[in-house]
């Protein structure tokens, strides 16, 4: 039968990208079908028709679903439903929210509550293939040390209700392994593209650079504490490519992946070469990250720097990602990590382009 593939998440970037890269793997066969919350609808219809236009898809290959993961199945109408069922063979569940600093209702809502609702609609599914759930590998929280894929335990505390909702919600998916084909993905911190520097919004990696840039004007600058925390920075080319080769990997049914930079970098390793790269200095002495977190508590320092103060938390934080099973199943591939340092230059020139364009920079709370 024809391929059916349903996203939650459009017209996100993420989601957007890697509708293109499934397309092109199954050259170009299949329909697509997306969730689309009402108020998201205009962009949504703007990106559908840069995608069809881009790789030449039909009108019919390209269907906008309107609905809502935080919703009793997924607020489709019954009619709906039974079409798609019918149709629908590899689910894609991007849809959350990514903010470090999000209160802990909403991000329950969405991520925990709204997987509910998708996997409970899944598995309804009569046609289904695979089910592919994006959580991220900081559902760790606060454990330190070798972190495993084949490792899902509730730490001790997290960092931020982000990381605690999608761990609860991971934990949802993973039960349902046992009933139906599923493949869960964990990508480490997400970055603009390895060759473009392209990105949709400047958080993650880009508060460091709005930092230094708000800062550029002293006459020197700090390394932010000692530095030593290892960041875990992937491209989205890389998760895109990566994500859509295991999605289609019959070895991949029942499998959790860490699409994370097997040879991270130190903080303060990433701080000197973006500092280098972005106002041509390097760092002299040390700011200790209690300070740093104290003036990120003052909310108009915060926003003028344009950093969150969760942010923080990640240079001290002592984990590191063992991506052995997915190094391993994508050997055949060819796909692989990029070097951060490989990846500088373009993410540098798109982040001076658009430093000053509001659209992509998040509000700070």
């Amino acid at each position: 039968m024809e391929y059916g593939y349903f996203f939650t998440g459009f017209p996100g970037f993420i989601c957007n990208q890697l509708i293109r890269e499934v397309l092109k793997k199954n050259d170009l066969k299949g329909v697509i079908y997306v969730l689309v919350l009402q108020g998201m609808m205009d962009k949504a219809r703007k990106e559908r028709q840069a995608i069809m236009k881009e790789i030449g898809l039909k009108d019919e290959a390209f269907v906008l679903i309107e609905g809502d993961i935080t919703q009793p199945s997924l607020m489709i109408s019954n009619d709906n439903h039974e079409y798609l069922n019918g149709k629908i063979t590899h689910v894609f569940h991007l849809a959350a929210i990514y903010d470090l600093a999000v209160p802990r209702d909403i991000a329950n809502k969405i991520n925990v509550n709204g997987t509910k609702n998708v996997n409970n609609w899944v598995r309804g599914l009569t046609q289904l293939k695979r089910y592919v759930y994006f959580s991220t590998a900081y559902v760790v929280g606060t454990r330190e040390g070798t972190l495993y894929e084949t490792e899902l335990i509730r730490p001790t505390s997290f960092k931020n209700h982000y990381e605690e909702t999608k761990y609860e919600a991971e934990v949802l998916v993973d039960k349902l392994k046992r009933e139906i084909p599923i493949t869960i993905i964990r990508p480490g911190i997400v970055k603009g593209h390895s060759q473009t520097g392209e990105t949709i919004k400047f958080d993650g990696p880009y508060f460091m650079m709005n930092f230094l840039d708000r800062l550029k004007f002293l006459p020197m600058l700090p390394k932010l504490g000692k530095g030593e925390a290892y960041v875990n920075l992937v491209p989205i080319d890389y998760i895109i490519q990566a994500t859509t080769y295991l999605s289609f990997l019959e070895k991949g049914i029942g499998k959790t992946y860490h699409l994370t930079d097997p040879r991270p970098y130190r903080a303060a390793e990433i701080y000197t070469f973006m500092m280098e790269e972005l106002i041509n200095k390097k760092p002299m002495g040390t700011l200790p990250l209690t300070v740093g977190k104290w003036f990120l508590s003052i909310k108009p320092m915060r926003r003028y720097l344009r950093v969150e103060k969760e942010a923080l938390d990640y240079f001290t934080w002592m984990g590191h990602f063992d991506c052995t099973q997915a190094v391993k199943d994508l050997k055949e591939s060819g796909i692989m990590c990029p070097d951060f340092k490989d990846g500088l230059k373009p993410m540098t020139a798109f982040y001076l382009k658009q430093k000053d364009n509001p659209n992509y920079q998040i509000p700070i709370l």
